[in-house]
């Protein structure tokens, strides 16, 4: 009888506690207000990094605009490339690890101010290179960008919900 009580306690008790630190499920944070009606200028509006950051503003309640006019917010990508370099190779001289990066820098505007200068974030990730399986190894640096992409498009998400909190005045 005991033991099932304590089984049922459990849960509730390891809520109280992740909320006590401070512990939010991902997504959970929120932008600042301004961003509602953002403008995302990008010079490769179809590139993965530009993708992911919509879907991630998306998903915390921000729609995205067609115009300037329209918007309260300009976040703006200055950087967004991707590449990759070779890390080693065999005594062959044929390459046996690739090194993949994607780097991005953006600024943030709100209502016409400037509140994020110009950060550049880099993602990098390595793989090792089967000359035996090129189709497999070309897929799988496709998915690293992916995931390189998203990862940074949460870092960027995540340093504009940081402004907001910074910003805020206690016992609000």
């Amino acid at each position: 009888m005991r033991g099932s009580f304590l089984v049922k306690l459990m849960p509730v008790a390891l809520a109280a506690l992740a909320a006590g630190c401070g512990f939010r499920l991902e997504g959970a944070g929120a932008l600042p207000p301004a961003m509602a009606r953002t403008y995302l200028e990008s010079e490769d509006p179809r590139s993965e990094f530009t993708a992911r950051l919509v879907d991630a503003l998306r998903l915390r309640g921000t729609e995205i605009v067609s115009s300037r006019e329209e918007a309260d917010a300009i976040l703006r990508i200055t950087e967004d490339s991707t590449g990759q370099r070779v890390l080693s190779v065999t005594a062959r001289n044929i390459p046996r690890e690739y090194e993949v990066f994607y780097a991005v820098t953006f600024t943030l505007s709100l209502e016409g101010e400037r509140v994020l200068e110009p950060q550049s974030l880099v993602a990098v990730r390595s793989y090792t290179y089967d000359e035996t399986r090129v189709l497999g190894k070309s897929a799988e640096e496709a998915e690293i960008r992916r995931a390189l992409a998203e990862d940074l498009a949460r870092q960027v998400v995540r340093r504009i919900e940081a402004l907001r909190t910074s910003t805020q005045t206690p016992g609000v």
